[in-house]
């Protein structure tokens, strides 16, 4: 498929509450059509453009949706220019929405087609250069109509509901077809050969992959992650070697780099160490050869990784930073893409060297529920002194003793890591179940307990709140934090 193709093709995307509204509000039981209007971002993620659903306006029945003078129902002239205006103001898109009958496929009837060929022109001529559009949905699909300026006119290939599991609407029944490598069979027997195919088409994130990161690699990789894109500036070292999976001494210079070499040498050891995300390829690859791996030997900031990381349907955030942290929680909101914030901790004595606390955590955010700067996982102090610059920390410094290595040992790590993959895993196939829970989860295993913590969320929120001033569902109309 050529560029221009993929540029023209539109999809949606949207959060689990803003779709089970739209969706009680459509499907009261009547068996009627209602209206709405939804107020859209827009992003190009992947090459593709993407619409990303912000608000929702109901249609009043009998007051903003009326009898049509050539259809049967329709939103009228005052409601439509109020509409228009707002996403106007908010260089958003505008999309009329109303519902058929039947489940599993839609078309716009004849009479929807004329109607948004006699309007939709003088709406573009109004929104000053954004798109406008339409949507139908039944039970279980959609079809789109957008309109963008110079005369272009787009279906919608897809929209996908983001929340505890995804669920993929599209015109009519996405079926698999081909054949499943027989080395997923016992894992097909799980959540089925469609389930496989879904797995293989995915564009999953890991940022960071260090012993957490690492782990999430090797699991992705064995259960088909179609592409894959790794993340992560820093170089094998020997003490790296009891938690990195496939590390070996050659892959860490450990030869070069022992006490007692010569300084020079030390550094030319570290600089020939295998970076972190070449080990990361190479464990997916070795599970999975059909997979492709893009990697960035860099911070999460650089321009380059964010385009990247923007195309994809799941992040996991397995860096230590504030400011990857403040990023990735953009990304899910601004984006709407799902994904999961993992780490473990272990806090020692620092006198008697007597272990006090561990726990794990997997922070599991999506666009409803886990924002990091609603529950106070972004550090603003943490975040000014990861702003500056080495030297500059240096100097600020009461004391000349070096920084505290965190400790990190494999075990723990890896039941983050297995928690995080199993969220993504069930998310993506979805079998992920309604009831379950779906905020942060915290074990203890010194003490063996397991915390389940319901995440807060403030309206007045930047990232995940409904303020005009929020970047939720903002798309590409807005810079991400720390760039531009």
């Amino acid at each position: 498929m050529d560029a221009e193709t993929i540029e023209n093709q539109f999809s949606l995307r949207m959060s689990q509450s803003l779709y089970e509204d739209l969706h009680g509000h459509l499907f009261p039981g009547d068996r009627d059509e209602h209206g709405a209007v939804i107020e859209a971002g827009l992003a190009v993620l992947n090459g593709r453009r993407v619409l990303l659903a912000r608000r929702l306006w109901k249609a009043q029945d009998g007051v903003d949706w009326v009898p049509g003078t050539r259809g049967y129902r329709m939103l009228p002239a005052a409601y439509v220019t109020k509409r228009i205006r707002d996403c106007r103001a908010e260089r958003t898109v505008y999309l009329a929405v109303h519902n058929h009958g039947g489940q599993g496929s839609v078309a716009f009837s004849d009479v929807d087609l004329s109607s948004h060929k006699r309007g939709f022109p003088a709406l573009l001529d109004v929104m000053q250069g954004i798109p406008v559009g339409a949507l139908v949905f039944a039970e279980d699909a959609i079809a789109g109509d957008i309109w963008t300026p110079g005369g272009g006119r787009h279906a919608i290939k897809e929209a996908i509901v983001v929340g505890q599991r995804r669920l993929l609407l599209t015109p009519v029944p996405d079926s698999h077809d081909g054949a499943i490598d027989p080395r997923f069979d016992r894992q097909v027997r799980l959540f089925g050969t469609q389930g496989q195919s879904i797995l293989g088409k995915s564009r999953v994130a890991i940022i960071g992959v260090g012993g957490v990161g690492i782990l999430l690699a090797e699991y992705l990789g064995r259960l088909g992650v179609g592409k894959i894109i790794v993340v992560d500036p820093d170089h094998i070292d020997p003490t790296n070697l009891p938690r990195m999976v496939d590390a070996t001494a050659w892959d860490a210079k450990s030869w070069l780099v022992a006490k007692g070499r010569p300084n020079w040498m030390r550094i030319l050891g570290r600089r020939l160490a295998t970076p972190k995300v070449r080990l990361a390829s190479r464990i997916i690859r070795k599970a999975n050869p059909r997979a492709k791996v893009l990697c960035f030997q860099t911070d999460m900031e650089n321009a380059e990784v964010l385009r990247a990381i923007k195309g994809c349907d799941y992040m996991f955030l397995a860096a230590d930073s504030h400011r990857a942290r403040l990023l990735f929680n953009a990304l899910v909101h601004q984006f709407l893409i799902p994904g999961s914030q993992v780490g473990s901790r272990i806090r020692s004595d620092l006198k008697s060297g007597v272990v006090e606390h561990v726990h794990t955590v997997t922070r599991w955010v999506l666009p409803d529920v886990g924002c990091l700067l609603c529950n106070q996982q972004i550090n603003a102090a943490r975040l000014q002194e990861e702003s500056i610059s080495s030297v500059m920390r240096k100097r600020q410094k009461y004391t000349d003793d070096p920084d505290v290595v965190a400790p990190s040992v494999i075990t723990l790590n890896a039941t983050t890591a297995a928690q995080a993959a199993n969220d993504f895993l069930f998310y993506m196939t979805g079998l992920a179940q309604p009831d379950a829970f779906n905020g942060y989860l915290r074990t203890h295993p010194l003490r063996r307990r397991l915390e389940m913590l319901s995440p807060r969320r403030d309206p007045s929120c930047l990232d995940c709140g409904i303020s005009s001033d929020s970047r939720g569902s903002r798309g590409d109309s807005v810079p991400l934090p720390l760039v531009g």
